[in-house]
């Protein structure tokens, strides 16, 4: 199975918390393998949202803290520092899209990602799908895909899955 970078959506902002919690618990199962990640958190009333990094990982699939930084900063705190930065961000979004991070990425993100609501960044794997969209709903954890590196038949099969009953 190969690595995958998504982000999801949630609409408060301990969604994302709660949802890690539960593919904790899977991965002491096998049935997800957390390589790396971040949360974003964004509370009401406040003009950015925190963020953190989730793993401190040496393993070759970790990302570093800096990849965390960059991405957030331009996803979060970019817009706010002027058209100075513009050159050095488009040079920044070229070094993701290896990740399959692009503008259509940064756009889904900034666009839902607002005040009172939380986001989940990971690097992992999943060998059970099934099982892991039933342990969410389980949870009353109900992510929305923002994006990833999936293809476009895997992204549209876990869209149709937390749809479902959203």
């Amino acid at each position: 199975m190969a690595t995958s970078l998504t982000a999801w959506k949630f609409d408060t902002v301990d969604g994302a918390d709660r949802a890690l919690a539960v593919l904790k618990s899977l991965e002491a199962q096998r049935i997800v393998t957390l390589q790396d990640g971040a949360i974003v958190r964004w509370d009401e009333g406040k003009k950015k949202p925190k963020t953190e990094q989730l793993m401190h990982l040496k393993s070759a699939g970790a990302l570093s803290g800096a990849f965390w930084g960059m991405l957030f900063g331009l996803l979060f705190f970019i817009p706010f520092l002027g058209l100075a930065i513009g050159a050095a961000a488009g040079a920044l979004t070229a070094s993701f899209q290896d990740y399959g991070i692009d503008d259509n990425f940064i756009k889904s993100v900034q666009g839902k990602v607002t005040p009172g609501t939380s986001a989940l960044f990971l690097l992992g794997e999943v060998t059970a799908r099934d099982r892991v969209i039933a342990a969410l709903k389980e949870a009353g954890v109900s992510p929305e895909l923002i994006a990833s590196n999936l293809s476009a038949d895997q992204e549209a099969a876990l869209t149709a899955a937390f749809g479902e009953d959203a």
